[in-house]
Order: C-alpha cells, then sequence, then structure tokens
C-alpha cells in the first residue's frame, strides 16, 4: 500500500467488539469506518466475522446469523449504490500452510508477539471455518461486491494477484485529482 497517500487512505482492523460496539447492531461499527469520496479504507477482518466467527463458536443462534447474509448484501448494495466501490478478497492459505505459519511463529522470536495459545484452538476448527468460508463466498459475492479468491500460500502470489486486481479496479474507476475550490489560472506567487 505504499503508492496511497495515507491522508486518503486508511486501515482498520476489527476485533473483538467494544461494549459500545457491542450494543448497536453488528454493521454499526462498519458503517462508520467506510471511505468517504475519494478515499481508500481498507479492512482488516470486517462484518464477515459475523457469520463466520460467530457461526463456528455459537455465538449467537443459527437463526440470527443465517440472516446476516442478506443483510450484509443489502449493506454492500447500500453502499455500491451511493458510490462505493468494494473489493473483496479471501486469502486462502492451506492447512500445511497454516501450521508452518503457526510454528515459525513459535521458532522465531522476532515473530513470537504474532502467536497466541488459542490459535492452536481455532486451527481445530478448520473444517467447521472452511464451511463457513465457502457458504460466505457463495451467498456474499455479488455483482455489486464480487468475492476473489487468491492462492496465499505464496506471499509473493498473492501480493501479485491482489495488485493485479487493485490497479484494475483503481483503472476502471478512472480516478482523478479534485478541482481547486478558486481559479488559480491567474495566480503568481512572487
Amino acid at each position: 500500500m505504499r503508492a496511497f497517500n495515507p491522508m486518503g487512505c486508511g486501515v482498520t482492523s476489527f476485533r473483538v467488539p467494544t461494549p459500545i460496539e457491542a450494543s448497536h447492531d453488528y454493521l454499526w461499527r462498519v458503517h462508520q469506518r467506510t471511505p468517504g469520496k475519494g478515499e481508500i479504507e481498507i479492512f482488516n477482518r470486517s462484518h464477515y466475522e459475523d457469520v463466520l466467527v460467530v457461526r463456528v463458536h455459537n455465538f449467537v443462534p443459527k437463526t440470527v446469523w443465517q440472516r446476516r447474509y442478506d443483510q450484509i448484501n443489502a449493506f454492500e448494495r447500500l453502499l455500491t449504490d451511493e458510490g462505493t466501490t468494494i473489493v473483496k478478497f479471501f486469502l486462502h492459505i492451506d492447512l500445511d500452510e497454516q501450521k508452518a505459519r503457526l510454528q515459525s511463529r513459535i521458532d522465531d522470536p522476532t515473530k513470537n508477539w504474532k502467536f497466541k495459545l488459542g490459535d492452536l484452538d481455532e486451527r481445530k476448527l478448520w473444517d467447521d471455518y472452511m464451511a463457513a468460508y465457502e457458504e460466505v463466498l457463495r451467498r456474499c459475492s455479488t455483482d455489486a461486491a464480487p468475492w476473489y479468491v487468491i492462492p496465499a500460500n505464496r506471499n509473493w502470489f498473492r501480493n501479485v494477484a491482489v495488485a493485479e486486481i487493485l490497479a484494475d479496479t483503481l483503472d476502471d474507476l478512472k480516478p482523478a485529482y479534485p478541482a481547486p475550490e478558486e481559479d488559480l489560472s491567474k495566480v503568481v506567487i512572487e
């Protein structure tokens, strides 16, 4: 993301909802972070946690997370109808690669900070997560907000694939600098 000006590009990492966030509907915190016109916002995790983690861990009844697919599609349709372009990536690694990455976080002292013992419990739920992801991809990849499944076992390939999709998307948007608020054609700095 080095090519982007940080004044128009933000990154939001969605973690466990705060008490204030949890007192609202699950999309409330996400809607607050959607980009304004001319801005780019990168979501590290997102509202999809509310049909993935909550499903796998039975945090809410099935009747609750099942209806969220349609709500998410409606939310994303609202955003795209209002001019937001949504690009969604599922960075897929396989079970063996996950094992290798977790092991490297233990073996390399500079990566120890990335490892949590809870990662091992989550790894045991691989099949449940894969089933949840498959349903997300099937039900929430729309013309307005398609999912791109990116093979991510090799970082170089992941980076090229994502960069190409983003470059094509930005090219299609034909971005331009905003016009100045005043006529500058006769301004001379002395």
